[in-house]
């Protein structure tokens, strides 16, 4: 076998174990936020000396599960509300679609991606902007309140997010009774007077 062929397949072999890593961490430190980077090895099926090798510490495996997130995210949120009739329309889409990611994801509920650091607006502002447009032609057709600044409802929507799944993830709420208690309170949140 050639070096290149060699070193290829090791690269390929790398790529592969990074990933059974990160999709063992997202599942695991969902159902236990408090998992080591030892049980991330072992319910990835690969040795300690290879999650390290790849994750160097685990806040570098929760930034990599943050970038992950956000890239699967922007994702779900693409083209959200594109087809609807009316801002407020659009607005349920982008909502249901987000909380389908938060469902999809219970690691979201945990304090875990806290420890990644960073503001909160700046993690989020990736997702935002597909939000900010449908706030803003809400705002420009009448549809949504204009009394608040855009922001400030930005703020608050995010608020609710975090709100309901943390009553989720709490279990003092089923996941679709939050996402329900969520969409209709940022509806009410954004309507127009």
């Amino acid at each position: 076998m050639s070096d290149i062929t060699g070193r290829r397949r090791e690269r390929a072999d790398a790529k592969r174990s990074r990933a059974k890593v990160l999709d063992a961490a997202v599942e695991l430190l969902g159902r236990r936020p408090e998992a080591s980077m030892d049980e991330v090895a072992a319910a990835s099926g690969v040795a300690r000396q290879t999650v390290y090798a790849h994750y160097p510490s685990r806040q570098a495996l929760v930034t990599a599960i943050v970038e992950r997130l956000i890239a699967e995210t922007i994702d779900a949120l693409a083209g959200a509300g594109c087809e609807a009739a009316t801002a407020a329309d659009a607005l349920s889409d982008w909502l249901l679609r987000s909380w389908a990611v938060i469902h999809r994801y219970p690691v979201l509920l945990t304090p875990v991606l806290a420890s990644a650091g960073g503001d909160e607006r700046e993690l989020h502002a990736p997702i935002l902007d597909s939000l900010l447009r449908i706030l803003d032609r809400g705002r420009t057709s009448g549809e949504f309140d204009t009394t608040q600044p855009i922001g400030w409802q930005v703020s608050a929507i995010l608020a609710l997010g975090h709100a309901a799944a943390g009553e989720a993830g709490a279990g003092r709420l089923d996941m679709a009774v939050a996402g329900n208690a969520f969409r209709d309170a940022v509806l009410r949140v954004t309507a127009g007077r």
